[in-house]
């Protein structure tokens, strides 16, 4: 669609009328008379007249004038050619999933779709999978912990990069043991430079904290105290063998300071239901902008006006040396 975005100066095309019809500027001056005069027109062989001689424009001067009036002022106005409206979606929440990659991980007590018995690494990732691939407006983090927390994938809109590295993550790769205060820590961490309206923290994990820096329920105050809310997640069951039995109080309490909530996932199907109910509790947060693309055109116009001015002076610049040739 073609617009104007300042169509007010098309007022400036009755200016030049407006100058038209205004009085002539008169200034009387002193002469001085020259009593040699006409010696010095017989000398030069001229005719002297009464009265001024005024050069008179022609009827295609004057359209070459007022079309180039009417472009200079088209042009002031800036014409702009604005394109279908575009909407663009921007996320409200920043989602952060931290995952434990202790060695108790690998106990076989999940099933999966086929049937087939799988580690407990293997449900999360699956579940987390499809749980992620809902969430299109929500900037996704991953925390891997074991031994030690690390930032695997920064907040981020790139789905498929956040899948590629969940999928690459490996039993072990982070230590045997369960530092789950420092993975806190380190989200708290990572949320600081976050400008997102919601914060939320899902952590995953099936043993309990064996000496972080942080104990875990100070970590989840400090989270509060920055709005973040933290669901847990206790996968497996907790009576199952491995290097230390699920702690539920603890991650109960680090939900319940953050106004999150724990929940028990002891097959894949409680895992499954558990992704169905945090949609439910953390519903897809966005905010949507609509911008139409615009195209500047004001050089058009000027474009134009060059062409034409330069066109008529070659045009008459050319009749005259085709004249002065004729007569000579």
């Amino acid at each position: 669609m073609l617009t104007f975005a300042d169509p007010w100066l098309f007022g400036l095309l009755f200016l030049p009328l407006i100058v038209r019809v205004l009085p002539a500027f008169r200034e009387e001056k002193e002469s001085v008379k020259a009593p040699f005069f006409d010696a010095v027109v017989r000398e030069a062989e001229l005719t002297p007249t009464s009265g001024a001689v005024v050069l008179r424009r022609s009827i295609v001067q004057w359209l070459v004038l007022a079309l180039s009036w009417v472009l200079v002022v088209t042009a002031l106005a800036r014409p702009q050619w604005v394109e279908d409206p575009i909407e663009e979606i921007e996320s409200a929440r920043d989602l952060m999933l931290a995952v434990d990659l202790s060695g108790s991980m690998e106990t076989m007590d999940f099933i999966d779709d086929d049937g087939n018995r799988v580690d407990r690494l293997t449900a999360v990732k699956a579940v987390l999978a499809d749980f992620v691939a809902q969430r299109e407006t929500d900037r996704m983090g991953l925390i891997l912990f074991g031994n030690a927390a690390f930032l695997q994938v920064p907040f981020t809109l790139d789905h498929n990069v956040f899948l590629g590295l969940l999928d690459e993550a490996q039993i072990g790769m982070a230590g045997p043991q369960t530092m789950l205060g420092d993975a806190l820590g380190l989200a708290i961490k990572a949320y600081e430079a976050s400008e997102a309206e919601q914060k939320t923290l899902i952590l995953l994990t099936d043993g309990n904290d064996t000496g972080s820096t942080v104990p875990p329920v100070k970590a989840a105050e400090i989270a509060a105290q920055h709005e973040i809310t933290i669901y847990t997640i206790g996968v497996g069951d907790p009576a199952a063998a491995g290097e230390a039995p699920l702690d539920e109080a603890t991650l109960r309490g680090i939900s319940k300071t953050t106004g999150g909530r724990y929940f028990s996932a002891d097959d894949r199907e409680q895992l499954q239901d558990v992704s169905r109910e945090l949609d439910e509790l953390e519903p897809l947060q966005f905010e949507s902008n609509t911008f139409r693309p615009t195209t500047e055109l004001y050089f058009w116009p000027v474009i134009v006006m060059l062409v034409l001015i330069l066109g008529y002076h070659g045009l008459m610049g050319f009749g005259t040396l085709v004249g002065r040739r004729g007569s000579a």
